[in-house]
């Protein structure tokens, strides 16, 4: 089930931010959306996720447009980590990540055993399976990241769009969370995540997607994106291109470049 954008223009007030936008994110694939402060890399995920309407331009999941999904089915299939998680009320952890499944259950419906198990693997998945006795006022920056992450894959969404998910995590944390989103594209998944950091973005994601000013600049496998000119021309950056122990091409910025 592909999700993809084609000729794609929002505006947040009276300044557009995205112009002209068109790409196709596959499923099995992790996409990274790299790009300079302000270059429109939340906005076109949260208009992925359905959560911002386009000025023009449409958001298509397979043949549908993603505006005339059911709000309901909408959340089954895509699941969005926001860039600044909150939790606006005291609950236990797993009672939060249960949350997750309310797309799934009818209305004043108890959990059910499929429930269960989905919050369970969702826990166990984020490593937060010894928070799930705790509340949220007892938790961590980077734990309360790590539950909410839990909570969107509770609801086991054929699409994984997080906005930032790194920000708040430890390094031993970010590895491990890169890796799962991995694994979630080796099941099948489709995983679009916003990144800042050009070497992670390198070994975790198949494509990139280089916005600036609100305009593709590049997107292809990572190999090629990831690139020397496509990195000048986003964000003004020289690069030196190092393999690592896999073999993968690494871009690491040395300076900016020379008008």
């Amino acid at each position: 089930m592909e999700l993809s954008v084609s000729d794609l223009a929002v505006s947040l007030g009276a300044r557009r931010v995205l112009e002209g936008v068109s790409a196709a994110f596959r499923p099995a694939r992790v996409t990274a959306i790299l790009g300079p402060n302000g270059s429109g890399k939340s906005t076109l995920v949260k208009t992925l996720a359905g959560l911002l309407d386009a000025d023009a331009g449409q958001v298509r999941l397979d043949t549908r447009q993603l505006a005339r999904i059911d709000p309901r089915e909408r959340a089954r299939l895509i699941g969005y980590l926001p860039q600044d998680p909150t939790v606006h009320w005291n609950i236990g952890v797993r009672d939060l990540v249960a949350l997750g499944r309310l797309p799934h259950r009818s209305p004043f419906a108890g959990m059910s055993p499929e429930d269960d198990a989905a919050v369970q693997a969702a826990l166990d998945a984020t490593d937060t399976d010894r928070l799930a006795a705790r509340t949220a006022d007892q938790l961590s920056g980077g734990e309360r990241a790590r539950v909410l992450l839990a909570r969107v894959l509770a609801g086991t969404p054929q699409w994984l769009l997080a906005d930032e998910p790194l920000a708040s995590l430890d390094p031993v944390h970010q590895i491990a969370l890169l890796d799962r989103l991995r694994a979630l594209a080796g099941e099948g998944m489709g995983v679009v995540i916003v990144l800042h950091d050009l070497i992670q973005a390198a070994r975790a994601a198949d494509d990139v997607l280089l916005l600036n000013q609100g305009r593709v600049i590049a997107f292809g496998p990572a190999g090629e994106a990831l690139a020397h000119q496509p990195l000048r021309q986003a964000f003004g950056v020289e690069v030196m291109i190092v393999p690592d122990e896999q073999g993968r091409l690494l871009p690491v910025p040395i300076g900016r470049t020379r008008d």
